[in-house]
């Protein structure tokens, strides 16, 4: 049986312009646990003699584990066992990633809270498979070396540059409510990390909302400074499946975390190497990766009750803020029996 991969179609677009979509299913609770783990173990299995099944793997920015499986071949070797072959894809944000989603085009990936709590809210087509990062180290506060901001409240009035919809944006708004002001209280820049490094270098921004690895190296090369927020902020990163692919092929999804396991494994066994390899993608020095690196608290597992009651706390904050249009229940939305089989 194919998937149905022209569902919410004449919908994407209104992702990216507010993600307010609605009536593209939902996911599964992880009180379903037991019965997802049935499914898994009774994988349904491609004919041998067809095509393999094609599996759409969308890295969304930042320096992810899975770009050591795929540059080492892992995911595709064992997807072979199984009939399967991986098709990678890469987004900068997990806003235009949903886009994707939405139309058929992704499969397995992981979303920042911002694009994973409006997507449940919207009821979009996927489940939350596992708990890649608790995220409390996440989001930085950039300004420009020797910039008069020293706090949160000096934000006011000022140009501040984030990526919307994405863990960025939620960080911003979070930090700014703790210090008494809204996202009204700024001026918000709407840029893709590449094009807010640019606009932060050419002086265009009064601060810079961002993640690594672009923190340490504006802050290495002496660019910028960290502004103290005095906040711990959650900022949880969920890897994803699109519902119906995780319904036809529990097996995959399985494979797909293990190999993810394998390959965080190997990086914090192997920083030199894994610094290496990210560096011959972006560009940037080994040894800024590997500080970045050695910080990350990149890890896989079931959804911890603190990840949990702080999606829950962003999404009430979010639609406070009209950063949502309807109330998510993320809880609904997860699905902790693949990540348990993979971890057995």
């Amino acid at each position: 049986m194919k998937r149905n991969r022209t569902a919410g179609i004449a919908f994407a677009a209104a992702i990216v312009l507010g993600l307010v979509l609605a009536g593209c299913g939902s996911g599964h609770s992880n009180t379903q646990a037991s019965a997802g783990q049935g499914k898994a173990a009774a994988a349904k299995a491609p004919e041998q003699g067809g095509e393999p099944v094609k599996v759409h793997i969308a890295l969304n920015g930042g320096l992810s584990p899975l770009i050591i499986a795929q540059e080492k071949g892992w995911l595709d070797e064992a997807f072979k066992s199984h009939h399967a072959e991986a098709v990678w894809s890469k987004f900068t944000s997990g806003p235009p990633l949903l886009e994707s989603l939405v139309s058929g085009r992704v499969d397995l990936s992981w979303l920042g809270d911002g694009a994973a709590i409006s997507g449940v809210a919207n009821k979009l087509p996927f489940e939350v498979i596992g708990l890649i990062s608790e995220g409390r180290d996440l989001n930085t506060i950039l300004v420009p070396t020797g910039s008069p901001i020293a706090t949160v409240e000096n934000l006011k009035g000022k140009t501040v540059g984030a990526a919307k919809g994405t863990t960025s944006h939620v960080f911003l708004i979070k930090v700014l409510q703790a210090a008494g002001l809204t996202q009204q209280d700024v001026k918000i820049i709407n840029l893709q990390f590449d094009d807010g490094q640019a606009a932060f270098e050419a002086g265009k921004l009064d601060a810079w909302v961002t993640i690594d690895p672009y923190v340490t190296l504006n802050v290495q090369q002496k660019k910028a400074s960290v502004l103290d927020v005095k906040t711990e902020i959650y900022a949880p990163v969920s890897m994803i499946a699109h519902t119906e692919f995780a319904k036809e092929h529990p097996d995959l999804v399985v494979e797909f975390l293990k190999q993810y396991d394998k390959a965080v494994k190997w990086q914090n066994d192997n920083l030199d190497e894994a610094a290496g390899l990210y560096a011959a993608q972006t560009k940037i020095p080994a040894g800024i990766i590997k500080q970045v690196l050695s910080r990350s608290a990149t890890r896989l597992s079931a959804y911890t009750p603190e990840s949990l009651q702080a999606q829950e706390e962003s999404a009430g904050i979010l639609l406070q803020n009209q950063f949502l249009k309807q109330k998510a229940d993320f809880k609904s939305a997860i699905n902790d029996s693949f990540v348990i089989e993979a971890l057995k």
